[in-house]
């Protein structure tokens, strides 16, 4: 497996371990996607309006576009769990597509990253993709943690790699067209 290789199966897993988490989190009870919580943010909803912002961001850098820090400073949060996972699902599919069509070589590229007051940094794609990997894993974590104070069971994130998983996936995935 070669790193782009590893980039796209990240890709596909974020796109399907967000599916699972807003399966579960739409079938939360009424209050408790915005109930307070022990954790970074203190509910399930910042936590995930922090993900969608902060995927908006680095796929502006990624992509090059326009709007540098702006697109998390402007973020206007989500109060609508569906809302906010149909616009997640979107910059998901948005981040694979990205992965699809970089090679290997692109990943050495620097794009420019605003990064306000300290200006802006040239920075790798492969880093900045190695990178926006881990702040999503490391922030559904949380909200999986936090489903467990609440009436709906946190799911499954950890089942999509291995061979031996696809049994238990391949309904979801075959649904996501992954």
């Amino acid at each position: 497996m070669t790193l782009i290789d590893h980039f796209r199966q990240m890709a596909r897993n974020n796109l399907w371990s967000n599916d699972r988490l807003y399966r579960a989190v739409l079938a939360l009870a009424p209050g408790e996607f915005e109930a307070a919580r022990t954790s970074f943010f203190p509910s399930i909803s910042e936590t995930l309006n922090h993900i969608h912002a902060v995927d908006l961001l680095y796929l502006d850098f990624l992509e090059e576009g326009s709007l540098g820090a702006a697109a998390y400073d402007d973020f206007v949060p989500f109060a609508d769990a569906k809302a906010l996972g149909e616009a997640q699902a979107a910059t998901d599919r948005r981040l694979l597509n990205f992965c699809e069509r970089i090679d290997e070589a692109g990943l050495d590229r620097r794009v420019s990253t605003d990064r306000r007051e300290d200006g802006k940094i040239p920075e790798r794609i492969g880093d900045l993709l190695a990178h926006l990997f881990i702040h999503q894993i490391h922030h559904r974590g949380q909200v999986h943690t936090m489903l467990s104070g609440t009436s709906v069971k946190p799911p499954q994130l950890d089942e999509f790699f291995l061979d031996y998983d696809l049994k238990l996936r391949r309904g979801e995935v075959e649904r996501l067209g992954l």
